[in-house]
């Protein structure tokens, strides 16, 4: 393997990182593996009640069993932190009605950028796997900037009345929002929590940061291609002056 006009040393150094790649595809598969193998979690506690458009647009209730559809067994849940963390101090929407909100009542930036990207895989997701985005804000409020998003596929639901944020750790005990995955699994009549992306709560090493979902995240796996990296001094923003 060689391109045009690389050196000896270039290509030395490319062929060990090669080694390391493949040996980082070989951890991956096994992690994915170890997770396919475990044992039945816990028993959901309730048939949470969320709320989400009906047919017609108009609110309606729609229960966790319910997005279960026929002959798919798995349902991947994102907790949307829309109300954002409270101590995230980046700028909000700058038009829509979105912009008129308090910053603290607004959307994550963060999660944001994360559903844009999965707003264009839901069309490849959905046949094999459900899924579906929860936050607490107000259903006409996820609708509302969904719109001005430009979002069309991502299914949406407000756990504003329900405990599940609570229950299956979005929101931290002060009642901050925080932004985990959980899968869960439906076995006959029961539905069971399969896996969460717990490395958002484990510890991290010095300049990392917790990367819970950080393989679902083109853009985030795209930098680690580029010599500049992920860059440590860049976050996620809701819009950028080009």
């Amino acid at each position: 393997m060689a391109f045009p006009g690389e050196s000896a040393e270039y290509r030395t150094a490319r062929n060990r990182l090669l080694d390391q790649e493949l040996e980082l595809r070989r951890a991956t598969e096994a992690v994915a593996a170890a997770r396919r193998k475990l044992p039945p979690g816990g028993v959901v506690p309730e048939d949470y009640v969320f709320q989400g458009a009906g047919a017609d647009g108009t609110p309606t209730d729609v229960r966790l069993s319910e997005l279960f559809a026929p002959g798919k067994d798995s349902l991947v849940i994102y907790s949307y932190m829309f109300p954002r963390h409270p101590g995230d101090k980046r700028p909000g929407p700058k038009a829509g009605r979105t912009a008129q909100l308090k910053l603290e009542e607004g959307p994550c930036p963060s999660c944001t950028a994360l559903l844009d990207q999965l707003d264009g895989a839901v069309e490849h997701v959905s046949p094999h796997t459900n899924f579906a985005i929860v936050a607490r804000a107000p259903l006409p409020r996820l609708l509302t900037f969904a719109q001005e998003r430009g979002w069309r596929r991502l299914r949406l639901l407000s756990c504003a009345d329900n405990s599940y944020s609570r229950d299956y750790r979005a929101e931290t005990a002060d009642g901050s929002a925080m932004p985990i995955l959980n899968v869960f699994r439906r076995d006959g009549e029961e539905i069971r929590h399969f896996w969460g992306s717990e490395l958002l709560y484990a510890p991290t090493d010095p300049g990392q940061d917790p990367r819970h979902v950080g393989t679902l995240e083109p853009m985030w796996n795209l930098f680690d291609l580029t010599p500049e990296g992920r860059g440590a001094d860049w976050e996620e923003q809701l819009s950028y002056d080009r």
